[in-house]
């Protein structure tokens, strides 16, 4: 009965425009949010799942409720389903949005001997700092490896117990022996075995970050005074050794720039046509975030406050070029995807920077 009446009331009353939806269970839970460009359509298929295993089956079976919310376009249904689920985090959605798994991130560690590390999305971490997002994972642990050895920086898990050099002798310090491996083969500076002051670990870490930011090339010319070392020495299996982790780390450093790049590049004001000029929204997009929406300005003054709203968003300065904030990961995701499968529509952008006259022409 409580089916039949959810379907009676997708039949009286949805239609195939975009939107977004919420399943919500008897004690009042949102247990799955979703989205369609055509709502009608897509919430009568949950009514047509021939198998009870099915995903739509079983959200079905626990729903109590269903509603959904229309919106002038798909981009704003993506946009909506996102927020909800990072707000609601509803157990049937299974990750922050679908496109994460094909993507990785470098993740800057808290406390005090941080390291970087990869993770495929932010999580329920949303107050990190993240690099990327990367393709190919296991290459970019690969050069984070490289980056790490060449600088000591640790790599090993992150509730290591640390102990600095110059840290009070507050507990008794680990044994030295056999202590950390990659200390011990002259790796790791070894802050979990009190082998290293906190000041030089930091300032090996802040070189690192750096390099990766593009700032200066330590790592490089350490690995190229290596490799040219072993040349000399006419050790050249040592030299080629060398010269294919120079490649891996410069591969990297070209990678955190072109991402840069990419980040700096979505940043426009994006307008959307709806079914009607009244329903048609402009996006305001700084670095892969949105920051302001509203209905697209069809008059001289509704264009200049527009303006006015753009130079307000780009006035504060933001961190790093290449780095973003963890819980604008999901975010920048979802703008790379949609106008990485729908480029035509980058041509509805104007990009905003220090002139944006092109605003109110």
């Amino acid at each position: 009965m409580r089916i039949d009446n959810m379907l009676a009331l997708v039949k009286d009353n949805a239609r195939d425009v975009p939107g977004v939806y919420r399943m919500t269970s008897v004690d009042g839970e949102v247990i799955y949010v979703g989205k369609s460009k055509a709502l009608r359509t897509r919430l009568l298929s949950y009514f047509r799942a021939q198998f009870p295993r099915d995903k739509g089956a079983r959200i079905l079976r626990e729903a109590a409720a269903l509603e959904w919310e229309p919106l002038p376009n798909e981009f704003s249904a993506l946009l909506r389903e996102l927020r909800l689920i990072k707000q609601l985090r509803p157990r049937y959605n299974v990750a922050m949005k679908r496109d994460a798994r094909h993507h990785a991130f470098v993740r800057v560690s808290r406390g005090p001997a941080p390291r970087f590390h990869v993770v495929r999305s932010a999580g329920t971490d949303e107050t990190g700092t993240y690099y990327g997002p990367f393709r190919g994972a296991i290459q970019l642990e690969e050069a984070l490896r490289e980056l790490n050895d060449v600088l000591g920086l640790r790599d090993c898990r992150l509730d290591q117990p640390i102990f600095f050099a110059d840290q009070p002798d507050l507990l008794p310090l680990p044994s030295r022996t056999p202590g950390c491996i990659r200390h011990e083969i002259g790796k790791c500076l070894g802050p979990c075995v009190a082998a290293v002051r906190e000041d030089e670990y930091l300032e090996r870490f802040r070189a690192a970050r750096e390099f990766l930011e593009g700032h200066h090339d330590a790592p490089l010319a350490i690995l190229r005074g290596q490799m040219e070392a072993s040349s000399d020495a006419l050790d050249f299996e040592r030299a080629a050794v060398m010269r294919d982790k120079l490649k891996r780390l410069e591969s990297l450093r070209e990678q955190f720039l072109r991402i840069r790049f990419a980040l700096e590049s979505l940043s426009f004001v994006y307008t959307v046509p709806g079914a009607t000029p009244e329903t048609s929204l402009s996006y305001v997009v700084r670095r892969g975030r949105v920051r302001h929406e509203g209905p697209a300005p069809r008059t001289a003054a509704e264009k200049r406050a527009l303006a006015a709203r753009v130079s307000e968003i780009l006035g504060p300065a933001e961190r790093a070029p290449a780095a973003v904030p963890g819980h604008e990961v999901d975010e920048v995701l979802l703008l790379a995807s949609w106008f990485s499968r729908n480029p035509k529509e980058l041509k509805r952008t104007v990009p905003i920077g220090a002139d944006d006259s092109a605003l109110t022409a």
